[in-house]
């Protein structure tokens, strides 16, 4: 018989504006007993939204959970910049330009006819408030040391980029004089920052660019209508891992699980559907609990990350 095991997983969160990611982790370690917790794509902190974390040994996992795509919200409020690219951020550049009642300087079709430019792969340059390491060091603790910083663009994919409606942009929390706000929604690639594209926007726009109330609404196919507030956290919202990896599931018997378990390959002559081309597949026992991650090879497969925690 195969030991009794305990089996960790995800956990959907829904992220509050205000708290950072990694705060967000504490109810985590308070439901499940334990420190060993993690997630996948921090959100800034004046982010909210979908957050996949996991516990023990699933924490594992979470790379491969980083690099699906991601959709957000957000507002885009154009007409000046900010330090932060936040729309109350200190105020860098401000477009004096007044709208009237009989004339518009922006409006949605402008707009629109700009968000194409940033469809497809693209080159993005991050806000300088951000978490990228410059020699070990963050690029916010830089900047908030006085020391100006200057970071290279990056390859990121933008799968679409839809604009919702306009938006009230008397806004009075805004630090700057917003001449237009608009509502809009992102599916990106892994290391997207909606501030920058915000700020991108506004300048592609022949003006200025700054951003609020991004939201996380999606990570793959896992959408935030499934998470759930981390006050609310029960052990009953532990995920399975299957249900958020979609790595095709091959169960086992006691002997061929033991084998996997000590690192082991295994024989495996039936065929396996639906294996992408990083061969990953999960095995389950009998019952169909996912035990461990393994590498599919044409006539077996191999042990790579044990998930079941010996109980």
């Amino acid at each position: 018989m195969a030991p009794k095991s305990t089996i960790p997983g995800f956990v959907l969160l829904d992220k509050e504006a205000g708290e950072t990611s990694f705060k967000a982790l504490f109810p985590l370690k308070r439901v499940f007993c334990t420190k060993r917790v993690g997630h996948a794509g921090t959100l800034d902190l004046r982010a909210s939204g979908l957050i996949i974390a996991a516990t023990g040994r699933a924490t594992r996992l979470l790379p491969y959970v980083e690099a699906k795509e991601k959709c957000y919200s957000f507002r885009l409020h154009l007409g000046y910049e900010t330090d932060t690219l936040e729309w109350d951020g200190d105020v860098l550049e401000q477009d004096e330009r007044r709208e009237t009642r009989d004339e518009r300087v922006l409006d949605r079709e402008d707009v629109e006819r700009v968000l194409s430019q940033f469809v497809g792969d693209i080159e993005q340059i991050p806000p300088k408030y951000c978490a990228v390491k410059i020699n070990g060091v963050r690029a916010s603790d830089l900047m908030e040391r006085g020391r100006n910083v200057e970071l290279k663009p990056r390859k990121i994919h933008i799968e679409s980029l839809e604009l919702l409606g306009e938006a009230d942009g008397a806004d009075p929390t805004c630090t700057g004089k917003c001449m237009a706000a608009f509502d809009l929604v992102c599916v990106c690639s892994k290391g997207t920052y909606i501030r920058a594209l915000g700020r991108d926007i506004g300048r592609a726009l022949g003006t200025f660019g700054c951003v609020s109330r991004i939201r996380r609404l999606r990570i793959g196919h896992v959408t935030l209508d499934r998470a759930v507030k981390g006050a609310d956290l029960t052990a009953a919202d532990l995920v399975p891992v299957d249900q958020v990896l979609e790595f095709p599931v091959v169960r086992m018997g006691d002997a061929e699980l033991a084998s996997i378990r000590n690192g082991n390959w295994i024989p495996w002559k039936a065929p396996v559907e639906n294996v992408g081309p990083e061969g990953r597949v999960f095995a389950a026992n009998r019952d169909g609990e996912v035990l461990s991650l393994c590498k599919y090879e044409p006539g077996r497969i191999l042990a790579d990350v044990y998930l079941a925690e010996d109980g």
